[in-house]
């Protein structure tokens, strides 16, 4: 069975581009939001990674994560975000501060699988 990961982000071509690359090696859940990502977690507890975008409009992925680390703590450690390089000082501090992985953009599938193979080997340890 293929791991469930849900991909967040505000670029529908992103998304469904990523479902499309990733989805061989797992189960792709795409959603365009922040509100979207908290709906299908509500209704999904198998959900085993979040791939986040860190900026987006309304909620951003630390609001997200804000969200996931209060209700599904044990998926927080177990997100992914995404950058597209334009950074706040409060982004930056909390990358630095969560110790997530992260990815910029534009990145080579591949990278991406590693990272996300990275944090499916990590639920083991």
């Amino acid at each position: 069975m293929r791991p469930k990961v849900l991909i967040v982000d505000d670029e529908p071509r992103l998304g469904r581009s990523l479902a499309i690359v990733l989805g061989d090696d797992v189960e792709p859940i795409v959603v365009e939001s922040a509100e979207g990502a908290m709906k299908v977690l509500a209704e999904d507890p198998a959900i085993e990674v979040i791939l986040c975008d860190l900026m987006m409009p309304g909620a951003s992925g630390m609001d997200l994560h804000a969200w996931v680390k209060e209700r599904h703590p044990r998926l927080a450690s177990r997100m992914i975000f995404m950058t597209g390089g334009a950074f706040t000082s409060t982004s930056r501090q909390f990358l630095d501060a969560t110790r997530n992985r992260s990815i910029d953009k534009p990145f080579e599938p591949e990278r991406l699988l590693t990272l996300i193979r990275g944090v499916l080997d990590s639920r083991a340890a």
